[in-house]
Order: C-alpha cells, then structure tokens, then sequence
C-alpha cells in the first residue's frame, strides 16, 4: 500500500534516510527553511547585500528534499520573513521592498526548486554534475537578485550609487556590489557540495539504504 507524500518517484536524499509521509515532508520543509533562517545570521555585513551562508542552505535544502519540498520550505522561509520573524540576513524581517536583498530571497524558492529537480534526475551522485547544479542554483538566484537591487539602488538615487559606493553608474554599482564579492563563495559552495553530496550517496549505498 503506498502512503501519501510529497516526495518525488525518484527519491533524493532524504528519501534515502526518512520514510516517505506527510508528516514527513512537513518535517522536512520545516527544517529545511529553520537552516536557512539559521545560516542567514552567519553573515559579513557589507552594504547593500551581504556575505551569509543562507545560499548554501537554499541549495543544500533542495538537493537533499527535491524540488516541490525544496520550494515549499523557501516559500515557507520566505513568507514567515514577511509575517515578522526575525529570520532574514542580520535578523531583518517584513516588506521584502525594504531590502536589497528581497530579490534573492524570491530567487530562493526557484533555485532551490531548479536543483531538487536536477538532484531527481540524480546530477546530485556525481561531482561535476553537483558543482554545476549548485552554479546553476546560483545564477537563479542572480537573476531575481541583481534587477530588485538596480530597482531599489536607482529608488536611492546618484547620492548612493555614486555618492556612498563610488561607482560611476547604476548598473556598476550592481555588479560591483551584489555579484563580483559573492563569485568565489559561490564557487567554494559549489565545490564543497560537489565532494560532499556524491560521498553522502556513496556512504549510503555501503551502508545498505540506497536501493
């Protein structure tokens, strides 16, 4: 008799580990968004978008849930934020319009649906194919990230852009400072996940879980 869940036919790793309910999936979207509420507060506060660990957690999240799960607990992560929870980067919370940042936060729950689909389809058992699923994961969140920040950037006006961050144009200012600082992270993420995650399947396989 099959039991009711949200997880995928093709299990990831958490299938590998945890029964497959309902119960179980809201566990998991729980924990998955309580980790990234945890590694945001890990972070080096630079102006306007700082260093935290919450990207690796969002991707981390998806791999190991899939892709519905994965999204639920960014969408959970996303919307407790709003409600007041003091869970975003540096303890922030509200109107995502009232940080920089909010574009990323919205990229959370589609990156970290794009990698829980590339780990069903198992990218996440092999290491180049995890280093490029968690760049990908990257570049989704860049792409709602960097046009809410040149949004809010050009809401401030010259006086920030050129005035406080010493760069000569709009579209500088975003590049300068919500992608160049964060490529080498990004990098470390991927190649840390690319050793870890093919070593968790293998570890389970001797283990005797993995089917």
């Amino acid at each position: 008799m099959s039991t009711v869940s949200l997880a995928p036919r093709r299990p990831v790793l958490a299938d590998r580990v945890l029964p497959r309910s309902l119960v179980v999936d809201a566990a998991l979207v729980l924990a998955g968004a309580a980790l990234t509420a945890g590694l945001a507060q890990l972070a080096i506060p630079i102006w306007p978008v700082p260093i935290t660990g919450q990207t690796f957690a969002v991707l981390l999240v998806g791999t190991t849930l899939g892709s519905l799960r994965g999204a639920l607990s960014m969408a959970l992560y996303l919307v407790a934020g709003v409600l007041g929870a003091p869970i975003f980067a540096e303890q922030h919370s509200g109107n995502l319009f009232a940080l920089t940042s909010g574009g990323f936060i919205i990229g959370f729950i589609a990156a970290a649906a794009l990698v829980g689909w590339l780990a069903q389809l198992q990218w996440d058992r092999v290491v180049l194919r995890t280093i490029v699923s968690f760049l990908a994961g990257a570049a989704v969140m860049y792409a709602f990230g960097l046009p809410w920040l040149a949004m809010v950037l050009n809401g401030f006006g010259p006086s920030v852009w050129h005035g406080a961050l010493r760069y000569d144009s709009l579209w500088a200012a975003v590049w300068g400072a919500g992608f160049f600082p964060f490529l080498l992270g990004d990098a470390l993420k991927a190649l840390l996940a690319g050793l870890l995650l093919p070593l968790a399947w293998r570890a389970l396989g001797r283990s005797g879980r993995a089917k």
